[in-house]
C-alpha cells in the first residue's frame, strides 16, 4: 500500500509539472466535432382521468455532450452530480476557471454531462404531488424534497470545521463560496421508485455510446456501480468520487463489477468536520472495504485518497477545487492505464 501511494504521489508530481507546461493550450480556441443534447430512457404514464387528463412521459433523464476531433482514441465519459445540485457542477467553477467538461474535452474526450431524473432538465413525476392536492392521497404520501442550507453545504463539503470558518490548507475558492450556492437546488428523488432511474439510464446511455467510462459524486458517487449491476453492457470504467460504498453486495454482483475497472477518490479533512449530517471517514472506510472486496475478486480497483499521495486540502467538490486541473489529470491517466489500454 505504501508504495502504492507513492507511485501515485510520484505520477501526480509529474502530472502538475506537465500541466504547467501546457497550460498555453487551454487558452487556445475550443474546437468541437459537434455537440448538443438528447433525453435518454423515460416511460409513460396516465395522469388519471377528469378534465385534462392524459399521458406524461416521466423518468427521462437529460443529457448534454461536446465531442473533440479524434474522440475514438478515448472512452468517452459520463458525468453525473450529486444532492442539490445538477450537471452544473462539472462546468465553469464558482470562480470562474475551466471545469472539468471543457478540460476533458480539450484533452481529446467526449463528455456526456447528465441530469439526475428528479432534477434541473430532466424534471419529475408531478402526479404524485397533484394527487396530493386534489385530495386524492394523503399528505403523508408527499415526498421528502431535500435541500441544503449554506451551513450544512459548508461543513457537508468540507470547506471548514465550523460555518465561517476555513481549512487553512483549503483548495475551495471560498472567496466565491456564493456562487456555489447559487447551484444548489432541490432535490426530488424521494418521487422516483426503486431502482433510481438515473441507475437504468446511466447503462442505456453506456450502451448508446457503444462504451462509456461512468463518474458519479458524492449522491451519484456509487450510481456508476448500480448501473453496472443493472446493466454492464458497455460499461467501461468507472469512477466514483467522494461516496459512501455498498459493502453489502453479494458475490454475483462483485463479480459483475469485478470485471469493469473502478477508481474511488477521495479529498482531505476526512475527520475533521465534528457532527453535522456527513460522516466522511466512515465513507471513507466503507470504500476501503468495497475495493478489497472487488480485488479479493480479481478486479481492477484503486483507492485514490489524496492526502496519502501529498496531495493537501481537497474539499469534497473536487472539481471546482484551485487544483482541480491536477485532480483530472490523475483520472484520465487513470482511463487511459486501465480503460482506454483495453479497447
Amino acid at each position: 500500500m505504501v508504495q502504492n501511494q507513492l507511485m501515485l504521489s510520484i505520477r501526480f508530481l509529474l502530472l502538475v509539472a506537465a500541466s504547467f507546461a501546457a497550460a498555453a493550450d487551454l487558452n487556445k480556441p475550443l474546437v468541437l466535432a459537434s455537440q448538443g443534447s438528447f433525453f435518454i430512457g423515460g416511460e409513460s404514464k396516465s395522469t388519471g382521468t377528469g378534465p385534462g387528463a392524459g399521458d406524461v412521459t416521466i423518468n427521462q433523464m437529460y443529457v448534454s455532450f461536446q465531442t473533440p476531433p479524434n474522440a475514438s482514441r478515448h472512452t468517452p465519459v459520463v458525468m453525473v452530480h450529486g444532492c442539490c445540485l445538477s450537471a452544473k457542477t462539472w462546468e465553469t467553477t464558482p470562480d470562474g476557471r475551466m471545469g472539468w467538461n471543457e478540460y476533458f474535452v480539450r484533452k481529446g474526450r467526449a463528455v456526456y454531462l447528465a441530469d439526475q431524473v428528479s432534477r434541473a432538465r430532466s424534471g419529475f413525476d408531478a402526479t404524485k404531488i397533484s394527487a396530493v392536492k386534489a385530495g386524492a392521497a394523503p399528505a403523508s404520501s408527499l415526498p421528502n424534497i431535500i435541500f441544503a442550507t449554506h451551513q450544512v453545504a459548508w461543513t457537508v463539503f468540507r470547506f471548514g470545521p465550523t460555518y465561517g470558518k476555513t481549512f487553512p490548507d483549503g483548495q475551495f475558492p471560498i472567496e466565491t463560496v456564493d456562487e456555489l450556492y447559487k447551484q444548489m437546488i432541490p432535490d426530488l428523488n424521494g418521487l422516483l421508485p426503486n431502482p433510481n432511474p438515473t441507475w437504468t439510464n446511466m447503462g442505456l446511455l453506456a450502451q448508446k455510446l457503444n462504451g462509456a467510462v461512468l463518474m458519479g459524486h458524492s449522491e451519484s458517487g456509487f450510481f456508476p456501480e448500480e448501473a453496472a449491476m443493472i446493466n454492464p453492457k458497455d460499461v467501461r470504467g468507472i469512477v466514483s468520487i467522494e461516496q459512501p460504498c455498498t459493502t453489502t453486495l453479494n458475490s454475483s454482483q462483485v463479480a459483475i463489477l469485478a470485471k469493469i475497472p473502478i477508481l474511488v477518490m477521495f479529498g482531505d479533512h476526512l475527520s475533521d468536520i465534528q457532527g453535522g449530517p456527513a460522516n466522511w471517514n466512515q465513507s471513507f472506510q466503507s470504500c476501503q472495504v468495497f475495493v478489497k472486496q472487488v480485488n479479493d475478486a480479481k478486479g481492477d480497483a484503486v483507492m485514490m485518497h489524496l492526502p496519502e499521495m501529498g496531495i493537501k486540502g481537497n474539499s469534497h467538490m473536487l472539481m471546482q477545487d484551485k487544483n482541480n486541473l491536477a485532480l483530472a489529470d490523475l483520472i484520465m491517466t487513470w482511463i487511459d492505464k486501465h480503460v482506454d489500454s483495453r479497447k
